[in-house]
């Protein structure tokens, strides 16, 4: 097996989704897999936006396919159709105010290997999503990147993402506004909602003490896309979620500001109650 590099790997972490509703109309946003430990066992899900998959009436999702030595084949990909009962697959995350929801892939991985098909993902565990400890320990600004489909984009032929770059824009160790969010400054286009959100240092890092860590690696999963604010000519600012600048029949006189509001990585272990049951 090829040795891949932790970049290399985080292009595998995520998934396209297409989806379409009732009308027929349209839509792409992004998932990523994760790994929820529920009782020592490993759940994998796949996590988008609640608001990527209600109101849809189909989904699709594409994988890339692994070659016989479990590398991956980056021109065969596989594709799960399901029509009719997409939005019923999803868990979605018990407060309203949430825009979270996940899907239990293990179905999916297990009709691929009924068709002799063995996929190629990387999954994001707990052990990613910073503590206390650890956002104490961050800046005010950290250095991010944002993996996912904007705008629908992605390297069809491949089946790869795209990775952007940006930083925070407010403190991931404080509450924005009272929640569970944080902001980034980032191009923040439709179909990256669901996209995860990391620090990604591979060589090392200063740390806010301006101390070098150098060969010391850090990745945290900081939190995950659902929306950004977009200000009209007139100079009203309204915070919309991601997809709802995908609708045709949106005004051109919206302007996003490349701003992103990010719900915090800790919300995914709020799942974990929905899975004791089932484990």
């Amino acid at each position: 097996m090829v040795q891949l590099s932790i970049y290399e790997q985080l292009s595998f972490c995520t998934a396209r989704i297409e989806t379409e509703d009732a009308s027929g109309n349209g839509y792409s946003g992004t998932g990523f897999f994760f790994s929820l430990k529920v009782k020592d066992k490993n759940i994998p899900l796949l996590v988008t936006n609640k608001h990527v998959v209600r109101g849809m009436r189909k989904g699709r999702f594409l994988f890339t396919i692994a070659d016989a030595n479990g590398n991956p084949d980056y021109v065969n990909h596989f594709t799960f159709d399901v029509d009719g009962t997409f939005e019923t697959m999803w868990k979605f995350h018990p407060h309203d105010d949430v825009d979270l929801c996940v899907l239990p892939i293990a179905p999916l991985l297990n009709a691929a290997i009924a068709k002799g098909k063995h996929l190629f993902y990387r999954t994001l565990g707990e052990e990613l999503i910073p503590d206390d400890t650890d956002k104490s320990n961050l800046d005010a600004i950290e250095d991010i990147i944002m993996v996912g489909y904007p705008n629908g984009l992605w390297d069809q032929v491949n089946n790869m993402p795209i990775i952007r770059k940006g930083i925070t824009a407010t403190n991931v160790s404080l509450d924005y506004n009272g929640k569970k969010e944080f902001l980034i400054d980032a191009a923040c286009f439709p179909g990256s909602s669901g996209s995860p959100v990391l620090i990604c240092n591979i060589g090392g890092y200063t740390d806010k003490h301006g101390c070098m860590r150098m060969g010391t690696p850090r990745i945290h999963l900081l939190g995950i896309l659902y929306a950004g604010p977009q200000m009209s000519v007139t100079g009203d600012l309204k915070v919309v979620t991601v997809p709802e600048s995908q609708q045709k029949a949106i005004s051109v006189s919206s302007i996003p500001n490349n701003l992103g509001f990010i719900i915090k990585s800790e919300r995914l272990l709020d799942f974990k109650l929905m899975f004791e049951s089932l484990v």
